[in-house]
């Protein structure tokens, strides 16, 4: 094996998150390199190449508006497709992430047998390249919001943090499944159809307005929107997103953000990465043999 480490890099710094990020910054071109390549491989063989990045939000915001507008109409969501999409592009994402994440380690062992470098490069290569993908299909968007009407407030300033956010809860989860999957390698399989029933139990395709203010289920009696809210940041990052780029249902257009809903999604999006960083930072030196 060929190992190589920068001359002014202490091996005992890897032990810490701080000594992780250092690592990181002196790989910074690798990182950059796998990015491109997570990208290249995405879009391997495609005609339309990264136009997808564009066409895909924009044809299931399409079948959406269809079956919600016209076959099961909805006349309390006004701009339907602004609707559907504010929430659908960051969803993407989080499953483009995830999906690419769980393979990061199990999918790159001919690289990792080979040479060194920092392993945790790798899921948070996928995670970036999922936020280029994002990115892209932001453009697509944009132009909805001003063809509908709708346009960029003030409060659209919330949404680097919103995404700041949900950047380290991908990251996490990312660490989390690129680990587990080394050593157990149906994680892949649970994951497909965990994704599955987390998409139905976040508000992508209907509002949190639509829960009513109590449940009862074996005779337990709660709030089901502020249950969702507690046990799944998604459904609190994707309603942010649609707050302050789209509004509620019932207001008149976008609308500030609770900034400590917020505060309580980014402290659970960090404990989060701070749980999938240190299960993968210490079974990382077991991935040679388990792959």
């Amino acid at each position: 094996m060929v190992s190589y480490r920068p001359e002014h890099f202490d091996s005992n710094d890897t032990q810490t998150l701080w000594g992780s990020v250092v690592e990181l910054y002196h790989y910074r071109f690798l990182l950059r390199n796998l990015v491109i390549r997570d990208l290249k491989v995405r879009y391997k063989n495609s005609l339309l190449g990264v136009i997808w990045s564009l066409l895909n939000p924009l044809l299931m915001m399409m079948v959406y508006t269809v079956l919600f507008t016209i076959l099961i109409p909805d006349e309390t969501i006004q701009n339907y497709p602004v609707f559907i999409l504010v929430a659908l592009i960051p969803w993407q994402m989080h499953t483009g992430a995830l999906n690419a994440s769980v393979h990061a380690i199990t999918g790159s062992a001919p690289i990792i047998k080979k040479v060194y470098f920092p392993r945790i490069l790798l899921p948070t290569a996928t995670v970036l390249a999922s936020l280029v993908n994002f990115l892209l299909a932001s453009l697509v968007l944009l132009v909805l919001l001003f063809v509908f009407g709708v346009g960029i407030s003030i409060h659209a300033l919330w949404i680097p943090l919103i995404l700041l956010t949900q950047i380290v809860f991908m990251l996490g989860l990312g660490y989390l499944l690129a680990a587990l999957q080394t050593f157990y390698r149906d994680t892949a399989m649970i994951l497909e159809v965990g994704l599955l029933a987390w998409f139905f139990l976040t508000p992508i395709f209907y509002p949190f307005e639509r829960f009513g203010t109590q449940a009862e289920v074996w005779g337990i009696v709660f709030n089901p929107a502020r249950l969702m809210r507690w046990v799944n940041p998604m459904a609190s990052i994707v309603d942010g997103y649609r707050t302050v780029l789209w509004g509620n249902v019932g207001g008149n257009g976008p609308a500030a953000m609770d900034p400590l809903a917020l505060l309580r999604t980014f402290i659970t999006a960090v404990l989060i990465f701070i749980i999938g960083y240190a299960v993968f930072s210490r079974s990382e030196h077991l991935f040679g043999e388990k792959l």
